[in-house]
């Protein structure tokens, strides 16, 4: 287990309204802390270098400056009594200098097991959890002794990939050498491909009293590398449910991790459950929360860092999540010109909640916003969705 924090970087007592909450990161996710934030009655100072960001536009505050701004950092510290980040790939350096002034979570340790994925593999690995066979990769020499059995495989660069870049299919070691190249020669996984029968998340929220409260099972469609759709509950059984929250559970347990964190899984055909990655922060598939749960994952986040007691995470609803990525607003009769989506034809299903993310500029494959969609089953869900989906173009 990782070494925890010392007494003097828990929040106790408990942050208390009008104190002041810091974010590394001005995307969508810290947008939506904001808005959990404000509830909870704290106010957000949010450091990201971005002069729109979405995140920056509903803050309190707004510091437009580099992540390892020593100014900027000194600032952030001033103001806040905790902080927090919004993407796992903020400079290591940024969290060691809150942490030395601030309460931090999760913990900069934490981060770095996720940022890297020969870290995060070997970590869940020695939690006696099943990740899919791999082989670290940091030459072409290593490729060229990699077990043929591992093919066909994925290779994936240890470092800085999300939404399916960073990642190639190779069939052989003459694809994987090609690929690995094309990454610039930087250390990655050669991961067997797996016959999988779906992909499923848990999202799991831990305090710095290391209770913990798991979220129901999400189930992921994804495409073009990107996650396009989530379903939840998840169409699996209770056992596998139950195996794949445990999991959830005993990982966040070993790295003494304090904060929301996601573990996606694949389920492979013959029922077996196997760890793909992590990532330190709330979740693309975790969004269902906000409308579906008593807590969401947002408010979970802001929760941890204040000291307060862990929300509900029943779900009082089944629900699907949409993502609206920026390609529907191309769906006009000239491709190249960008045009707002009719919204009345998400609206119109009195069981859809819209939540679009204040991006300036629409480009395809941007994360835009998203759609969740409620029903009193799962299939009422999808009914629903599909209509959505269609009428919006992402799907025919």
């Amino acid at each position: 287990m990782l070494e925890s924090q010392s007494a003097r970087h828990v929040p106790q007592p408990a942050l208390k309204p009008g104190d002041w909450l810091g974010l590394l990161g001005g995307g969508q996710l810290g947008r939506m802390f904001c808005m959990a934030a404000h509830t909870l009655g704290y106010k957000v100072c949010v450091l990201d270098p971005g002069a729109d960001s979405p995140a920056g536009a509903v803050a309190d505050r707004h510091i437009q400056a580099d992540y390892e701004d020593p100014q900027a950092l000194a600032e952030l510290a001033r103001l806040c009594r905790a902080a927090t980040t919004e993407f796992e790939n903020v400079p290591a350096g940024a969290l060691e200098y809150l942490a030395d002034h601030c309460v931090v979570s999760p913990a900069g340790a934490s981060v770095a097991i996720a940022q890297d994925r020969i870290v995060e593999k070997a970590f869940v690995r020695d939690c006696g959890i099943a990740v899919a066979p791999y082989a670290e990769i940091r030459s072409k020499a290593d490729l060229e002794a990699a077990d043929a059995s591992l093919f066909p495989a994925i290779l994936k660069a240890a470092r800085l990939g999300y939404d399916g870049k960073g990642q190639a299919r190779v069939d052989d070691a003459a694809q994987a050498i090609q690929a690995f190249e094309g990454f610039g020669g930087v250390a990655c996984v050669l991961e067997k491909r797996l016959d999988l029968a779906k992909e499923v998340s848990v999202v799991v929220a831990r305090g710095f009293d290391g209770r913990t409260a798991v979220f129901p099972v999400c189930e992921n469609e994804h495409r073009g590398g990107i996650l396009a759709v989530s379903i939840s509950p998840a169409r699996i059984s209770n056992e596998l449910a139950a195996r794949a929250m445990q999991a959830a559970d005993q990982i966040v347990q070993a790295m003494n991790y304090v904060g929301v964190l996601c573990v996606e899984f694949f389920v492979l055909a013959d029922g077996a459950l196997v760890v793909n990655e992590m990532a330190p922060r709330p979740h693309n598939s975790g969004h269902y929360t906000i409308d579906a749960c008593v807590s969401s994952q947002f408010e979970q986040q802001a929760r941890v860092m204040a000291g307060l007691p862990l929300g509900s995470v029943r779900q009082h609803e089944p629900s699907v999540m949409i993502n609206l990525l920026g390609d529907i607003w191309f769906r006009g009769p000239d491709p190249k010109v960008a045009l707002e989506p009719d919204w009345t034809l998400v609206l119109r299903h009195p069981q859809a909640r819209l939540h679009l993310y204040g991006k300036s500029e629409a480009r395809r494959g941007r994360k835009m916003g998203h759609v969740t969609v409620l029903g009193e089953t799962v299939e009422d869900a999808l009914r629903d969705a599909l209509q959505i989906e269609r009428a919006l173009g992402i799907v025919e």
